[in-house]
């Protein structure tokens, strides 16, 4: 197996986060893996799936670039096998298929994020910070406030043993929240780390997913755990 540095190897690389980059159009590899580089980060780059599964087994990266139609092993493929051992690596996926069904399976496979080609580099390096910004637990396989529980590799939630189905985005807001248990959340915050906007729009749109999420998760007859904080934004408690 073999991983292609995008660019010279500095001497600080192993104090830096590692990224690789799994795709097989060679110029498109190239390009990310360079503008990783000059902002900072050590890129490492492979072609095929079953040498990435090998790599993630050897060696410590901070986040995976996968695209999704790979040689030897797709990158739908690559992402399961990587949850189903317990390697929870976040992982952006990029994709020439842009039906919403694909960005489903990419995301209920285990991917944190999805984007579409052909793609604005400055957008895919906004979601890299997005998914580096996590917190040092990301890696968890299941998130718990108080009666509310949230398993990361089988995307589901219960609450009390009901099972909650949720949409992508509202999975995406739900566990933001549960990271984040007492903590009030801006608006601000949202639209940049789930909508990966670098502005807040003049929008109710954060409003309206909450809204939804908050009749998904405080059914009638349970105690309210999501709650809005007038003039700032929104906090997820445990019931008391």
């Amino acid at each position: 197996m073999m991983v292609l540095s995008a660019c010279r190897v500095e001497p600080d690389i192993l104090s830096r986060q590692h990224i690789l980059l799994v795709e097989d159009d060679a110029d498109l590899a190239q390009t990310v893996a360079s503008e990783l580089q000059d902002r900072g980060y050590a890129a490492s780059h492979l072609a095929d799936g079953q040498d990435a599964i090998a790599a993630v087994h050897e060696s410590d990266y901070d986040l995976l670039i996968v695209d999704r139609l790979l040689p030897s092993l797709d990158g739908i493929s690559l992402i399961r096998q990587m949850r189903l051992e317990s390697i929870h690596i976040p992982v952006l996926v990029l994709s020439a298929l842009s039906a919403v069904d694909d960005k489903v399976r990419g995301l209920k496979a285990g991917g944190d994020d999805y984007l579409t080609k052909p793609f604005a580099l400055d957008e895919l390096l906004a979601r890299v910070e997005a998914l580096l910004r996590r917190p040092r637990d990301a890696r968890e396989t299941m998130l718990r406030v108080g009666e509310l529980r949230m398993d990361l590799i089988d995307r589901t939630v219960q609450r009390r043993g009901r099972t909650i189905d949720l949409l992508p985005r509202e999975f995406k807001l739900l566990e933001y929240l549960m990271r984040r248990p007492g903590q009030v959340v801006t608006r601000a915050m949202l639209f940049e780390d789930v909508w990966n906007y670098r502005f807040a729009p003049h929008t109710n749109l954060v409003d309206v997913h909450i809204g939804k999420l908050r009749r998904k998760v405080d059914s009638q007859g349970e105690p309210p755990m999501i709650h809005s904080v007038v003039g700032s934004g929104f906090v997820l408690r445990a019931p008391g």
